[in-house]
C-alpha cells in the first residue's frame, strides 16, 4: 500500500462530506465521529459529486437523482445507480488522514 497524507481529521466535517483531489483521484471524505471513509467523488449513474450529498444511516445520497452508496463499501443501496464507486482504505496516524489512492475496492 501506498499512503498519502490527506489533512488532520479535526479539519474535516463531521457529518458531510468534503472533496478532495489528489492527481488524477477525486474522493469524498466523510467523518462519523471516530470513523473516516473514502469513495470516489462520482456518482457511477450520473456523475454528480457525492461529497455534496447528504448522509443517511451510513449511506451517501447522489444530489442529482437521490442513488444512495453504502460508505463502506461502494455499493448502491438503491436506484437509479447500479453500479458501486471505488472505496479508498483510510489510515488515520497521530491525527492526521492518509488514503491508499492504488488500492480501491
Amino acid at each position: 500500500m501506498s499512503w498519502t497524507e490527506i489533512a488532520p481529521v479535526a479539519s474535516l466535517p463531521e457529518g458531510r462530506g468534503v472533496r478532495v483531489e489528489v492527481g488524477s483521484h477525486r474522493i469524498a471524505v466523510f467523518r462519523l465521529a471516530d470513523e473516516v471513509y473514502a469513495l470516489g467523488d462520482r456518482c457511477s449513474h450520473a456523475e454528480a459529486s457525492l461529497s455534496e450529498g447528504p448522509l443517511f444511516d451510513g449511506c451517501v445520497e447522489c444530489p442529482r437523482h437521490g442513488a444512495e452508496f453504502d460508505l463502506r463499501t461502494g455499493q448502491p443501496a438503491s436506484l437509479p445507480a447500479s453500479k458501486p464507486v471505488p472505496v479508498y482504505p483510510t489510515r488515520v496516524d497521530d491525527g492526521v488522514l492518509f488514503l491508499d489512492l492504488e488500492t480501491t475496492a
